[in-house]
């Protein structure tokens, strides 16, 4: 009998569905290195004591018994602006595993050029995979970073993609990297003039915050942390903008434990958003991204001369007056977020920020946004203090009024 009438299977498929659990703390803390703060060598002590670390047959033996089981190692990495405001870090560090031994420190500590040049720099990516190698950093050892959101954010690109996966420990010594971008779990590098092209979804083993670092920031790095904080309560907890309007001259001023309250609560909101949302970004909504898209495009034509937290600051300004002349926000709380952000003394009118016509070139931070993303455009907006919306497209005339508007009102402050 012919065929064609017949209906014939030619696929046949297994299907397989898993998940993997991710768990890691943030740790609070003065003096990360002083030999009687004990938070680092508990840390490590925990993880050799506990069974879901230890190699089978070995449950509850003792580390030191069982010889045939090497120390864990760990590689250090730090950003030479610390390096230069701390010099002392080094020896402190190997002062620290002298008299915590259980974890295995590299004779060599890693000094690379902090700030975006380190995500901008391939050779420094290129670096950090040598040093795995040569040292033998396995994927039961750890590699741990000292510095800003830029190389955190390199560090853990390397640690990702060596031997598919090592272990990495975050220490930010910013603002921004204390209550945002060293508590999450994105990691990449810049490459062919396009923000964080190349990168990976690692969640780090442990975060460690350690105040001491805040004391030699520069007024404008410590200030410019404070933009991811405003951004976060503007779409999550109106609360929380409520107290940083209150507290603003206090943070200006540098008052510590202003700053330290500021910097838990920022992380604690991220963190219920990444456990309770899209942690890997499957989706094409991206909420604690409110405001950059044009930080992005910004910090490139800049040159990176503008930081990443001030160019946040200016495109939540633009963002959010885009908001209000669209309906969606009152003008009151429009002004009430342009306030507190010149308030923190962010130059939201920046001229890298201005769009005066449609060939700007802040205009093609859409595009690329876009591209980010994959699928459709989804810029949040808001419409509220606290509450915000996605949609799926941006009319350009609309955002050249919002530019005009946040200079006008800049201007007449």
């Amino acid at each position: 009998m012919p065929l064609l009438n017949q209906e014939i299977s030619i696929m046949s498929y297994l299907e397989q569905s898993f998940s993997v659990k991710f768990e890691y703390k943030i740790f609070f803390t003065t003096s990360l290195f002083d030999p009687n703060n004990t938070t680092l060598s508990t840390f490590f002590r925990e993880r050799l004591e506990s069974p879901q670390h230890q190699e089978p047959g070995t449950s509850g033996i003792p580390h030191q018994v069982y010889s045939s089981e090497p120390l864990r190692k760990i590689c250090f990495v730090i950003d030479d602006g610390v390096a230069a405001t701390h010099p002392n870090l080094e020896n402190e560090i190997r002062t620290y595993f002298k008299q915590h031994n259980e974890t295995q420190l590299i004779s060599e500590i890693l000094i690379i050029p902090g700030g975006e040049a380190a995500k901008n720099d391939t050779k420094l990516f290129d670096q950090l995979v040598d040093a795995v190698n040569v040292h033998k950093i396995d994927r039961h050892s750890y590699i741990a970073a000292i510095g800003g959101g830029a190389v955190l954010d390199l560090v853990g690109y390397a640690a990702a993609v060596s031997h598919r996966g090592i272990k990495h420990i975050r220490i930010p010594t910013t603002v921004l990297s204390q209550n945002d971008s060293g508590i999450g779990v994105k990691n990449g590098i810049n490459y062919q003039g396009k923000k964080n092209f190349l990168g990976t979804f690692a969640p780090p083993v442990a975060v460690f915050n350690d105040d001491n670092f805040l004391a030699t920031l520069s007024d404008r790095d410590y200030r410019s942390g404070i933009s991811e904080a405003i951004k976060v309560a503007l779409i999550k907890d109106p609360e929380f903008f409520y107290w940083i309007e209150e507290h603003a001259a206090k943070l200006v001023s540098r008052d510590l434990d202003t700053m330290n309250y500021l910097i838990k609560r920022c992380a604690q909101l991220h963190l219920n958003h990444i456990a309770g949302d899209d942690p890997f970004e499957t989706g094409s909504a991206r909420p604690l991204d409110f405001g950059h898209w044009s930080a992005h495009k910004l910090e490139q034509l800049s040159n990176f001369s503008v930081l990443h937290g001030e160019a946040v600051a200016m495109g939540i300004a633009l963002d959010s007056t885009y908001s209000f002349l669209k309906g969606m926000l009152t003008e009151e709380k429009l002004h009430r977020i342009l306030k507190v952000l010149l308030v923190l003394a962010f130059d939201i009118s920046n001229p890298f920020i201005q769009i005066r016509d449609m060939e700007s070139p802040i205009l093609k931070g859409l595009a690329e946004f876009q591209e980010h993303l994959g699928g459709r455009l989804t810029i949040t907006l808001l419409t509220d203090l606290g509450t915000g919306k996605e949609v799926n497209e941006m009319d350009h005339q609309l955002l050249i009024d919002a530019s005009t508007y946040v200079t006008n009102f800049t201007n007449e402050s």
